[in-house]
């Protein structure tokens, strides 16, 4: 069965330290606000069973919930996919997990251009740039490196005044 998997990073933040608590700006706001409604308007996918998961840092869960506010999800942290950890690890989680879930994974910089080019290349120095907000929505039979496919990437910048924002 082919599994649908979305990794998205969260919307712009502000800089500061401790780095696990750097909130959202505005825009940042904005920006996850325009990927939830883009994503709560597509008539292609069924994600009303989506597993929305987080990274536990303040903006990664800002951004989950302006995502999981238009689909009417539940967020679940997720403490494996913060900024350094390693997308081996990440995907070893992802070959636990059942099947018949499509899953979406709200975390950051470097984390989600390694999973998804780990994913999709084989190499985890292969990913594409994410901007903030942006989301890459991946297919694979197993979640293993070099097995996945990638089936689009948006950004809020990318999407037409025409789609809902």
């Amino acid at each position: 069965m082919t599994e649908r998997l979305l990794i998205m990073r969260h919307g712009e933040a502000a800089p500061g330290r401790p780095d696990h608590e750097r909130e959202l700006t505005a825009r940042g706001q904005e920006e996850a606000r325009c990927m939830g409604r883009w994503l709560a308007a597509r008539e292609d996918r069924d994600l009303t069973r989506l597993r929305l998961l987080a990274s536990p840092y303040v903006r990664a869960r800002q951004t989950a919930v302006r995502i999981a506010e238009p689909l009417g999800l539940v967020i679940e942290p997720l403490p494996i996919i913060t900024p350094d950890e390693p997308p081996e690890g990440v995907v070893e989680w992802l070959l636990e997990q059942p099947e018949g879930h499509p899953l979406m994974l709200i975390s950051h910089m470097p984390l989600v251009a390694a999973l998804a080019g780990l994913l999709v290349e084989g190499r985890g120095d292969r990913g594409p740039g994410f901007p903030t907000a942006a989301v890459a929505e991946l297919e694979s039979e197993v979640w293993a490196a070099g097995c996945a496919r990638l089936r689009g990437f948006t950004s809020p910048a990318g999407l037409r005044p025409t789609e809902p924002r």
